[in-house]
């Protein structure tokens, strides 16, 4: 059974960073994508950075954020510095079974987990 836990959000000020931690239970990171999406409120979730055996960033991160994986800890983190106001949203974490390509579609992606928040002040 596939289980996927976010950690690592908070409150922070802007220009400022955190850093988002996805266990992951029941995924082998060779076989599955894993990916980051965010939702804010009134708005569709949108896709962040994912890595199989690439990575990929959506079009708004510019450098801002990196994703990386832990596999003998089976953790997915995203590392995000330069927050501003507009990232504030519920991230979520996602896995994609049986693909090497991280895909920017959610409707692709098998299990969510809970979601961490994040908010960035002005």
């Amino acid at each position: 059974q596939v289980q996927l836990v976010e950690s690592g959000g908070g409150l922070v000020q802007t220009g400022g960073s955190l850093r988002l931690s996805c266990a992951a239970r029941g995924v082998t990171f060779n076989k599955y994508a894993m990916a980051w999406f965010r939702q804010a409120p009134g708005k569709e979730r949108e896709f962040v950075a994912g890595i199989a055996w690439y990575v990929e960033y959506g079009e708004f991160v510019k450098g801002r954020f990196t994703i990386t994986r832990d596999s003998p800890k089976n953790t997915v983190y995203l590392q995000m510095n330069n927050l501003k106001p507009e990232d504030t949203a519920v991230y979520y974490c996602a896995a994609d079974a049986g693909t090497s390509r991280p895909s920017d579609a959610s409707s692709d992606y098998d299990y969510w987990g809970q979601g961490t928040t994040v908010t960035v002040s002005s």
